[in-house]
């Protein structure tokens, strides 16, 4: 359950007296289904690991760096929030709510020098889309105008990147890392 494991992270950050200046919500999961066949269970175990998650990390977070008067949020979205994919509704929706939810968390701790901001990525290689892509990963590539899919270790320099000084004056905004698959 996200909740316990939520709380054991959490209790073991207190025993070992560490504190969170940067936080990034970087949690998921997939359970594709068409609407039809979906299952409640498909729906809430994906509202449960990306929005309930975020919530509770943030919150717990924010109480940090509102101490400190200072702190980074970082809240991974996906391209679907904004294009949609078939079989996905439960996902792009979720997504689509991280991105409200940083603009909603941004505007409220902003004046604290606290910036909360999504990294919405396309298609990376990674093991959940490795597992997913299947015979359609010709037809994916040609869809994206770079003509790959993306790198982790592009996908990790944005997020170093909106984590620096030198992005303390963007906050709830989400910046698309797709190849051009989303403009």
């Amino acid at each position: 359950n996200s909740k316990d494991s939520i709380d054991s992270f959490w209790n073991q950050l207190e025993t070992d007296k560490k504190t969170i200046s940067v936080l990034v919500n970087n949690a998921g999961i997939t359970r594709d289904n068409i609407i039809l066949r979906m299952s409640d269970e498909e729906w809430s175990d994906i509202m449960n690991v990306h929005l309930y998650g975020t919530f509770q990390l943030s919150k717990r977070a924010l109480k940090m760096m509102l101490k400190n008067k200072w702190g980074r949020i970082i809240n991974i979205s996906s391209a679907s929030a904004s294009i949609g994919n078939r079989g996905q509704s439960n996902y792009s929706a979720a997504k689509a709510g991280v991105e409200a939810f940083t603009k909603s968390l941004a505007k409220e701790v902003g004046k604290r020098d606290i910036t909360i901001n999504s990294v919405a990525p396309g298609f990376i290689s990674t093991d959940m889309t490795e597992s997913n892509k299947g015979v359609n990963a010709d037809y994916l590539v040609k869809e994206i105008p770079l003509g790959r899919f993306g790198k982790p270790e592009e996908v990790a320099s944005l997020i170093s990147f909106m984590c620096s000084d030198g992005a303390s004056y963007i906050t709830g905004q989400t910046i698309h890392i797709n190849g051009g698959l989303y403009m």
